[in-house]
């Protein structure tokens, strides 16, 4: 190798290591700052033989959307109950209109009828499953910018299973 392949690869894995960083730093400030949702789930698969013990999850919102009418990506604006359940929600094409109370969630259009919100695997310890068969919510936080985060699933009172 001459010197400038060395540099070459050098300053990709400083671009690769700065990328990485900049990358946690914003899911930690998601984490301590975002807004929590959770939102319903909808039955799914709850195992794969393949990938080991996880979940699947595929919301309640998306069996209230015309799919035929939704662009391939964009936004479900939510209001919230005190509880941080969902009261009410949209889809819409961009982050405006923005009402006071409104929530951004990401998401992109799936072609079998469903969204992706980039939380839609729960991955648990070995011989934990039983304990989250019962899930009702998923506990996502997120943005200003409508990114998501999925930080646990909670029973029907509300409640982290841990």
């Amino acid at each position: 190798m001459n010197h400038i392949q060395k540099i070459v690869i050098l300053v990709n894995l400083v671009l690769v290591l700065v990328l990485f960083s900049n990358s946690v730093v914003q899911k930690e400030k998601l984490l301590e700052d975002g807004q929590l949702i959770l939102l319903e789930l909808a039955p799914v698969d709850p195992r794969s033989l393949i990938q080991g013990d996880y979940m699947r999850l595929r919301y309640g919102i998306s069996g209230d959307i015309d799919y035929d009418k939704i662009s391939k990506t964009g936004f479900c604006v939510v209001t919230l109950h005190s509880d941080n359940t969902i009261d009410h929600f949209r889809v819409q094409r961009e982050k405006l209109p923005l009402n006071p109370g409104e929530f951004l969630i990401n998401y992109t259009k799936k072609s079998w009828n469903n969204i992706n919100i980039g939380a839609e695997s729960y991955f648990f310890q070995e011989g934990e499953g039983e304990k989250y068969e019962n899930a009702k919510y998923g506990g996502v936080k997120v943005d200003g910018n409508g990114n998501s985060l999925l930080i646990g699933l909670y029973d029907e009172d509300k409640n982290l299973i841990e």
